[in-house]
Formats: C-alpha cells, sequence, structure tokens
C-alpha cells in the first residue's frame, strides 16, 4: 500500500523547489494534493504533471501573509478532497544582510512570509484537520532556526519563529492527534536559493564555499526535504511530534 493512500494534503509554495518534490512524491504515495502560491502557471504544470501520473490535484492562487486568501485556499481544499490531513507550510521568502543593512521593508516581507505565513496557514488548517480527527503539520524552517550565521538577520528571527511555533502549537493540539514537526534544511537547491547565491559578485566561488561547509560534501536537493516531510505526514512517525530535524549534511552536528 502506498504510504498516504486515503489522505489529503495542502502544500504551500508547492510549485517549484521543495513544494513541488512533495507535492509530487506525496501524488506518487497515494494523497490527493492541492499546491497553493501566488504563480498560477507553476501550478498548474505541476498539477498537470501529477494528473498525468495518475494522481489528483488541485492548484491554488494563495497569497499566505493574507489571512481571508489563506482561509478560502483551505476551504477550498477540503470541499474539493472532502477532508484534509496534511499541511506543508513551505512558502518562504529570504533576505542577506545585517540587521543595519535590513531595511523595514524586507524586515517585514521575510517576516510575514516566513513566520507570519506558517502562523496563518497553520491557524486556520486547525479545525480542518480537527474534522478529519487529526493530522500532520510539517513546517519547513532553516538550519538557521537552530543556529545563526552572519548576514541573515531577518531569514533567521523568522526561522527561528517558526522553530518555537511548532514546539508551542505541537503541545497545544498533541491530545487533538495534531501532530506538528519541523525541518530545518541547510543550503537547498531551488530557485529561491539560487536566486540568492547569484547575486554574489562570484557565484560559483559562493556555491563552492558553501558546499565546503557541509560535511556530507554537497547542497541539498529538494527531493532530500520532500522524502523527510512524506515520513512525518504518514502514519510511520505517529508518536513524533514537536521535534525541530536538523537536515544539514552535518553542519549542526560539531
Amino acid at each position: 500500500m502506498q504510504r498516504l493512500t486515503g489522505k489529503a494534503a495542502f502544500i504551500t509554495g508547492g510549485g517549484t523547489g521543495i513544494g513541488r518534490a512533495c507535492a509530487t512524491l506525496f501524488a506518487a504515495e497515494g494523497a490527493k494534493v492541492a499546491i497553493a502560491a501566488r504563480r498560477r502557471e507553476r501550478l498548474d504544470a505541476t498539477a498537470k504533471e501529477i494528473r498525468a501520473s495518475g494522481g489528483e490535484a488541485l492548484a491554488i492562487e494563495c497569497d499566505i501573509t493574507s489571512r481571508t486568501s489563506v482561509e478560502q485556499a483551505l476551504q477550498e481544499t477540503e470541499k474539493r478532497f472532502g477532508k484534509l490531513n496534511i499541511v506543508v507550510n513551505n512558502a518562504g521568502a529570504v533576505h542577506v544582510g545585517s540587521a543595519e543593512e535590513t531595511s523595514d521593508e524586507d524586515w517585514n516581507r521575510v517576516i510575514s512570509t516566513n513566520l507570519t505565513g506558517t502562523f496563518l496557514v497553520s491557524r486556520a488548517a486547525v479545525p480542518v484537520l480537527r474534522r478529519a480527527s487529526g493530522g500532520s503539520i510539517v513546517n519547513i524552517g532553516s538550519y538557521l532556526g537552530l543556529v545563526g550565521l552572519p548576514q541573515r538577520a531577518a531569514y533567521a528571527a523568522s526561522k527561528g519563529g517558526v522553530t518555537m511555533l511548532t514546539k508551542a502549537m505541537a503541545l497545544d493540539h498533541a491530545h487533538e492527534n495534531i501532530r506538528v514537526n519541523c525541518i530545518c534544511p541547510a543550503l537547498v537547491e531551488t530557485e529561491l536559493a539560487r536566486g540568492a547565491w547569484e547575486r554574489m559578485p562570484d557565484p560559483a566561488a559562493y556555491r563552492k564555499f558553501r558546499e565546503s561547509q557541509i560535511p556530507i560534501g554537497r547542497i541539498g536537493r529538494p527531493e532530500d526535504v520532500a522524502q523527510l516531510s512524506l515520513f512525518l505526514a504518514s502514519d510511520e512517525s505517529s508518536w513524533l511530534t514537536g521535534v525541530a530535524i536538523p537536515l544539514d549534511g552535518g553542519i549542526t552536528a560539531g
């Protein structure tokens, strides 16, 4: 039997990168998948790919920084699939800079996407998951929600908030069989990450430097995160809640 047979999932940032990898893997494992993001074209392409492989997918335009947009997206998901069992909070934003170098606008953009967006989706999902007799929320945080790094003031602050939101919500909802866990990846080769390092003076040298910091010796792949997300979404992790798991090639081991 497939690992997510009979389950329905809602994945933010589902058109590209980690979200897309989660969506295609979850569908291959039997889940009905709703993918949400602001860019319709990427969503439609991912949904089309899932359907072509025999899966069921729903593409929803959604701004996770808007309570109204989030609530409408979750209502649409429940109406289409009849229930919701899994939420993956993956949509994110990044900013490179110290606190002094971070403008109010950049701070607000990163916090509203990474932290407030995760909060809005999770809060709205709780009653929907409750109606399904429980479920799993998987937050895609960052290893910078566990440790610091120069030039990441806003990003680290936002992901640190995601780590602690995960733990607080896990305790609040464990009695309802709603599990909340967080994956904390290091650098993963996504469109968002490539966009950040391509703005560096020497992108190739920067990539080589970042690889040298990882004991395993390579940058992460979206599929690495999707596989751990699958475990956390499935019943295989039914006794696991409130954890922030480093997925970083060994960076935080030392």
